[in-house]
């Protein structure tokens, strides 16, 4: 089990402190680790977050929703969308009544994606945890926020 004092080499004025430092490390570590896996696939955990969002409306979505929902909110979404659609995983769709609003859709080959993903895809950065400190530690985290 690791213990953040000893990788980092420090020490902590207070245990708030030590928990807030923990909360980045980790969400670095943990990020660093989904751009691994991710990397073969060639897009990024937050394209990966766009192509769920989409696959899950089930239906053409705004562009200003997926926004919203992404768990990482990017300034950069319009950027990681266009290289979605170079890739040909989702496709834009003008809408008719208001030529400021585009709504964006999964292709099929985005789905075919996922679905290789998916196949492949384990959530083996939390097998230390039990299922009942997974739902402790996320009830901390909704706490924090």
């Amino acid at each position: 089990m690791g213990d953040l004092s000893k990788e980092i080499k420090s020490t902590f004025s207070s245990n708030r402190v030590k928990a807030m430092l923990n909360i980045v490390y980790t969400a670095n570590w943990i990020n660093s680790h989904q751009n691994a896996f991710f990397k073969p696939y060639q897009i990024s955990p937050q394209q990966f977050n766009i192509l769920r969002i989409l696959k899950g409306a089930g239906e053409p979505t705004k562009v200003q929703t997926i926004k919203e929902r992404m768990i990482e909110r990017s300034p950069n979404a319009t950027r990681l969308m266009d290289k979605l659609c170079e890739k040909q995983l989702i496709r834009r769709l003008p809408c008719p009544g208001d030529r400021r609003v585009v709504f964006v859709e999964i292709t099929e080959q985005g789905e075919e994606l996922l679905d290789e993903i998916a196949k492949e895809l384990k959530d083996d950065l939390l097998n230390n945890l039990s299922e009942e400190e997974a739902f402790q530690l996320s009830n901390l985290l909704d706490k924090i926020r």
